[in-house]
């Protein structure tokens, strides 16, 4: 049996399938959940003696950490992957901020202090930290591994999408910042991807309303033939793809101390549209066409992610859009019958 490894906020979209890769790679694995009920929803999906899980009400109380990993010191290996990610915050500040920088010090201040064996630290970050929203738009701008997005604190405050973005630029920053100041033992690397597509990790999983970036696709499905298409557009990776690289960034040694852009191409809505009238007749008339083919244009005014560095540490090919959309969407409709 392989290492042991700890995963924070486990119930997560993404964190769902980092698990459930996890353990189909002989890792015994322990997840951090906000309540029994969760757990142990979470255990039967699972169904695997290897899993076992962790309560940890609130990622932001200082020492949140500290009792799961002074119970568990057979854990080598720690991924953090809870962080708050929505659009209905309020108090900004308060609910995504605070929670996304101070979970991330809770993490890393109870592996510095108890985690004696842990070597390996993996922070689930984002794309919305490397690239700053006003160059996000401008073709002449090249995104790689070494950008960062510039936004202050204050406009992070403006509204929930700057909030999103600063809570996973300052969290990022504030990893970075203890490994400078504490020198720990264990190596630290993130993951940072675009918007994450993909199906759940399990049919039971699909909701009426799903995770903010699977909702987009989702969204589509419900809105009817008439809906306006909104002009979203953006990077995007499948989730199990982000699942795997997860792994990558523990076992591999080129990846210590890097960040992992994961971006598989551009899309915009129209492009999620388009494949569905293509590849799923069952939909044709129940939503939009909008204007085919004009996707193209709308990406050509984005930025260019060159991730080339983060793809030859992953050595795997990504999933892309049309495999991810088909995929999403064939298991809604069947959750939905």
């Amino acid at each position: 049996m392989s290492a042991t490894v700890f995963v924070s906020g486990a119930t997560g979209f993404i964190a769902q399938h980092v698990v459930k890769t996890l353990l189909s790679s002989n890792y015994k694995v322990i997840g951090s959940v906000r309540s029994t009920t969760k757990g142990d929803h979470l255990k039967s999906l699972l169904n695997s003696p290897n899993f076992s899980y962790e309560i940890v009400e609130d990622v932001e109380k200082e020492g949140a950490f500290d009792q799961a990993l002074q119970k568990h010191p057979e854990v080598t290996v720690f991924l953090h992957t809870a962080s708050p990610f929505h659009f209905k915050a309020t108090d900004i500040e308060k609910e995504l901020l605070l929670p996304a920088v101070n979970g991330t010090k809770n993490a890393l201040n109870a592996i510095h202090k108890y985690g004696s064996n842990v070597s390996r630290v993996v922070i689930t970050s984002s794309y919305a930290a490397i690239s700053t929203a006003s160059k996000e738009v401008d073709p002449n701008v090249v995104v790689t591994e070494q950008s960062w997005n510039e936004i202050s604190w204050e406009d992070a405050k403006k509204d929930p999408v700057s909030g999103y973005r600063g809570s996973k630029t300052f969290a990022e920053k504030a990893a970075w910042e203890f490994v400078k100041e504490h020198n720990p033992k264990f190596v630290v690397s993130t993951i940072n991807p675009s918007f994450v597509f993909g199906p759940q990790a399990y049919d039971s999983e699909v909701k009426d309303s799903l995770n903010t970036s699977s909702e987009f696709i989702n969204a589509i499905l419900k809105n009817g033939p008439d809906a306006t298409i909104a002009p979203t557009r953006g990077g995007f990776v499948d989730v199990r793809d982000v699942a795997k690289a997860h792994l990558v960034a523990f076992e591999k040694e080129e990846a210590k101390n890097q960040r992992l852009i994961l971006n598989a191409g551009r899309f915009t809505l129209q492009s999620i549209i388009d494949i569905l009238n293509e590849n799923i007749p069952e939909l044709k008339g129940k939503i939009p066409v909008g204007e085919p083919g004009t996707d193209k244009a709308a990406i050509a005014g984005l930025s260019t992610i060159d991730n080339s560095k983060s793809l030859a540490i992953l050595g795997f090919e990504l999933i892309d859009l049309k495999k991810s959309v088909v995929d999403s969407v064939q298991q809604i409709l069947q959750a939905r019958k």
